[in-house]
């Protein structure tokens, strides 16, 4: 498995019509085995689909794109994930713990000619992208620093900044965080503290019941060592991967749950934020 990031001075670069370089990963058993750094050869959007293509590279992590990107990359059997930025090896290690969410074409209110990856995008109007077009605020695409608590409706804790005693460092608005924490972080004040409760479609999402299937076991290659409640990566039709769960398993059968863990769940969150500084 192979991704490509569009990069530059280590980071990942936000316009993907517009990048001069990739960096591309190598990637076995959710593991970076190497990487290279290619040039994108001055082409447009639908080249550097093509050259990716030729790279044979699976997914394409990226900052803005627009509907046009997409749809070449599409065509191309590529999977995006849209939305990133910040430091790119951390980006591609996020998507390999299905951290990072995809935010698709993310300046779908401007036109065509003008929204990210395409001719004219950062022109004026565009702001922040991908940050600017999906969520306002004044710490909208700076990098903040949180420390949170994370808890269910029973007060159970399922994740806590505090207790590994360093804050979470993302860019708000960018789709590297839940659109509900997001929305919560983007007018906050450095020392102030809210407490928010998220409904599953600002959190991880419905559980979608057509994500978890039955396979037989002599048909996927390996999974005769798998073992319930491990988390693997399998292959769509097209060769692009995606994470699931092992949630039972037979003689002959295995079934897996490609649903995020917190699918379907109300989340509650105590959030500080602690430091705001241009990205």
């Amino acid at each position: 498995m192979k991704i490509a990031v569009t990069y530059e001075d280590g980071k990942v670069f936000q316009h993907f019509g517009h990048t001069e370089m990739f960096k591309v990963y190598e990637v076995e058993n959710g593991k970076i085995l190497n990487t290279q750094v290619i040039s994108s050869e001055g082409s447009g959007h639908s080249a550097l689909a093509t050259l990716l293509a030729g790279q044979q590279v699976n997914v394409l992590i990226c900052g803005g794109i627009g509907e046009g990107a997409q749809a070449a990359l599409a065509e191309s059997g590529i999977e995006l994930c849209a939305g990133a930025s910040g430091d790119a090896d951390e980006a591609v290690k996020a998507y390999l713990r299905g951290e990072l969410v995809n935010t698709g074409a993310n300046c779908d209110h401007h036109s065509e000619e003008h929204s990210c990856g395409e001719e004219g995008c950062g022109s004026e109007g565009c702001g922040n992208c991908p940050g600017s077009c999906h969520l306002t605020g004044r710490n909208v695409g700076k990098i903040c620093r949180t420390h949170y608590r994370g808890t269910f409706n029973d007060g159970t804790t399922f994740d806590s900044s505090y207790d590994r005693g360093e804050p979470l460092e993302f860019v708000c608005g960018a789709g590297m965080m839940i659109r509900g924490f997001d929305a919560a972080v983007a007018d906050m004040e450095v020392g102030q503290t809210v407490k928010v409760h998220l409904m599953p479609e600002e959190a991880y999402g419905e559980s979608d019941p057509n994500a978890i299937f039955t396979a037989q076991i002599a048909m996927v290659p390996g999974s005769e060592n798998l073992t319930v409640g491990q988390q693997v990566y399998l292959q769509d039709m097209q060769g692009r991967p995606f994470p699931a769960r092992v949630t039972a398993k037979t003689p002959l059968t295995i079934t897996f749950d490609a649903n995020h863990e917190m699918a379907g769940k109300e989340l509650n969150f105590e959030i500080e934020l602690v430091e705001v500084r241009e990205a």
